[in-house]
């Protein structure tokens, strides 16, 4: 009787396991199914999530035109986003937008991982950043900056640990002045690393930030070494900006200075370092080969030609006939919301590189965080004219 019943087991056997198979094979049909499902509306859901934080920016309008994801990457990608300033109480935008970008890729930072760290990196593709004077009234830098900040950690899941921009663009617009300003620099590359300090240096500045652009002929590098982690900004910076062209910026030149020059040659030298929210530094600009364009009778009204024949006179009288160059150095210090620009030095310096030797057209490598507190002994002017600091006397509340 056993021998008969084992083909009828054996039987049913094989259906219980080709049913098991039938199950399977649906659940795993059905999870493909669905991950095929989610991976074609991925790219809307995150579309409609960009565009609603960017839709939550208090001082701004956002948007974005496209998201393409690369899941074997750990990145989206967000195209053509814009940044739009709105103007006024009524809620209108500017026509001119305050951002924008053919692409922003978002990844996940592999290099990292092998460091024991899960951070993401951010890369900028063709951003134009445009500063529009006189349209916005009450501006508020630091609530703008945290805005900012906020959307950023909002699209970005990771903690940013390299950020990097290619052929970005800064313009200053002027749509009032006569005539109308565009002055841009543009060609900027910028890349910033170690924000997160991956690589657990020791350093007091562990992250870096190299830049370079181009304006008017002319070549900008900036150097900076930070600390992203600390509350206050800590850092060592250097930058310059040499061998612009002054005949290519002469809108500006009339529009601001009502004057133009026939040739001339500008650089600015800067070094900055701050820390425990204080902060010290100089801003050095120097001219070469200066020859302003004299006004002539059909040309211009007297008071043009007065102001044109003073400039001209006071630049030929305080330029460096060695060097054929006009130049100062502009200190700057003190607490981040309270600056001390020191104007009798910046003369002294005028004066110096007038009368007793040229400014060096270089940086001067004199200005890191361990220097913020060198004093220096006073100018002549600043003996005579800078006069003390009143100190500010403590109120004792009466009992």
């Amino acid at each position: 009787m056993i021998e008969q019943h084992l083909p009828n087991q054996n039987a049913n056997s094989k259906k219980k396991d080709a049913s098991k198979r039938k199950k399977w094979k649906i659940v795993l049909i059905s999870i493909v199914a669905v991950l095929i499902i989610f991976r074609i509306f991925l790219p809307f859901i995150v579309l409609h999530y960009v565009n609603k934080k960017l839709s939550e920016l208090k001082e701004y309008y956002g948007h974005v035109e496209d998201i393409d994801i690369a899941l074997l990457r750990g990145a989206y990608v967000i195209n053509d986003i814009k940044l739009v300033k709105i103007g006024n109480d009524q809620g209108e935008k500017d026509t001119i937008p305050f951002f924008r970008s053919r692409e922003i890729d978002l990844s996940v930072q592999w290099k990292a991982i092998f460091k024991g760290a899960i951070v993401g990196e951010i890369y900028v593709e063709d951003p134009v950043l445009n500063f529009v004077k006189g349209k916005h009234k009450d501006e508020d830098a630091k609530a703008d900056t945290a805005d900012f900040k906020q959307l950023i950690k909002d699209i970005m899941p990771l903690t940013v640990n390299r950020f990097e921009i290619h052929n970005g663009q800064i313009h200053y617009i002027d749509p009032v002045s006569k005539p109308r300003l565009d002055v841009a620099m543009k060609d900027l590359e910028v890349v910033a690393e170690n924000l997160s300090n991956v690589n657990d240096s020791t350093k007091k500045l562990p992250a870096r930030a190299i830049a370079t652009g181009k304006a008017y002929e002319g070549n900008f590098k900036l150097k900076v070494d930070f600390d992203a982690l600390q509350k206050t900004p800590t850092f060592d910076m250097s930058a310059e900006i040499i061998n612009v062209n002054l005949v290519l910026l002469n809108d500006f030149l009339r529009a601001y200075g009502n004057f133009d020059v026939k040739k001339g040659n500008f650089g600015l030298y800067t070094e900055f370092a701050g820390k425990e929210g204080g902060f010290g530094g100089y801003v050095k600009p120097i001219l070469k080969d200066l020859d302003i364009v004299q006004w002539n009778k059909e040309e211009g009204d007297f008071k043009q030609i007065l102001w044109e024949t003073l400039i001209g006179s006071a630049a030929a009288i305080l330029e460096n006939k060695s060097k054929d160059q006009l130049a100062t150095k502009v200190e700057i210090k003190g607490k981040f919301d309270s600056p001390d620009i020191n104007l009798w030095r910046a003369i002294s310096y005028v004066l110096r590189n007038a009368f007793v030797h040229a400014l060096k057209p270089s940086i001067d490598n004199t200005i890191n965080i361990n220097k913020l507190d060198d004093s220096k002994d006073k100018t002549f002017l600043e003996k005579i004219f800078g006069g003390r600091k009143k100190k500010t006397k403590k109120k004792h509340k009466s009992s």
